[in-house]
């Protein structure tokens, strides 16, 4: 493991910097990287950059053969478990993405299942003790950009829930021991987005009917509160190409058979909230190392 540092601003504005910038997201399951950030962890490896994805759970709860969900007949949850492993590698590899570390939690499933309370899931980790060993990492990785959830996870997924406790309180301790993270940003998408879904797809000549209205919190963020739209229309195919190595799974079907034209229109840029900032960038950015080149 590298010896920890302190990396001033100033440094990185004057170029100082030993080493390539440095991209970390952290994320709950097999599949989320591709989702939410695929764009960006394309961009700044295509850039040069180091990027790192940290996947917090092992995906368990996850689709068997032919769509099979935890605890029907067929369902082998460590079956689950490589399946969606070398899933996860083969996404990263579209990505481009320079390491990546799983921390092997058990996934907890959806909010109210039965193995959210299961021995050792990744819901019943005391916060402390994950913060530690993906602090560990931030120590060793340097991130000049770190990328999580917000509070509710995106979605109110308790796996994301605790990826979002876990990475903030894993930002808190590297800095109190003197190693800050320049910025942390939680992704997100535009409020405004969601609420227009359906006019972005039958703009895409899509049939879409609007789903019903559920008793939970709205996706997205306020557009006002997000600070960071980045322009990742020149990866979309390499986003589509991550999303598809999760073929196991049923979540990434409906993107997927948007095609890849359609799929680039809907998915070319991704969005920010930026919460931690040490360099003096402006408050609306189009790049997330604004400030650190």
């Amino acid at each position: 493991m590298t010896a920890s540092r302190t990396v001033t601003p100033d440094a990185y504005a004057n170029g100082m910097s030993d080493r390539p910038l440095t991209l970390m997201a952290v994320h709950a399951h097999p599949d989320d990287e591709a989702t939410g950030t695929g764009g960006v962890l394309a961009r700044y490896a295509a850039e040069g950059f180091t990027t790192i994805v940290v996947t917090c759970t092992d995906g368990r709860c996850g689709d068997g053969p032919d769509g099979v969900k935890p605890g029907e007949p067929g369902h082998d949850p460590d079956a689950v478990v490589a399946t969606r492993r070398a899933e996860l590698e083969a996404s990263c590899a579209a990505l481009k993405v320079t390491h990546l570390e799983a921390l092997g939690y058990p996934d907890s499933g959806m909010m109210g299942w039965p193995t959210n309370e299961a021995p050792g899931s990744f819901w019943t980790t005391p916060v402390p003790e994950a913060a530690g060993r993906l602090a560990e990492l931030i120590r060793r990785y340097q991130p000049d950009v770190v990328v999580t959830y917000d509070e509710n996870g995106g979605y109110g997924h308790p796996d994301h829930i605790q990826v979002h406790r876990v990475t903030m309180a894993a930002v808190e301790l590297v800095g109190s021991a003197g190693t800050a993270v320049p910025k942390v940003y939680w992704s997100t998408v535009p409020r405004s987005w969601m609420e227009n879904i359906g006019e972005h797809m039958r703009e895409l000549g899509i049939e879409w009917d609007e789903p019903e209205p559920v008793d939970a919190p709205p996706m997205g963020m306020p557009d006002e509160q997000i600070t960071a739209w980045v322009d990742v229309t020149a990866f979309t195919d390499q986003k589509y190409d991550a999303l598809a190595a999760h073929g196991s799974q049923s979540d990434g079907a409906f993107f997927l058979n948007l095609g890849r034209e359609r799929f680039g229109q809907l998915m070319g840029t991704e969005t920010f909230v930026r919460v931690r900032d040490t360099t003096g960038a402006p408050t609306q950015e189009d790049d997330l190392f604004t400030g650190l080149r």
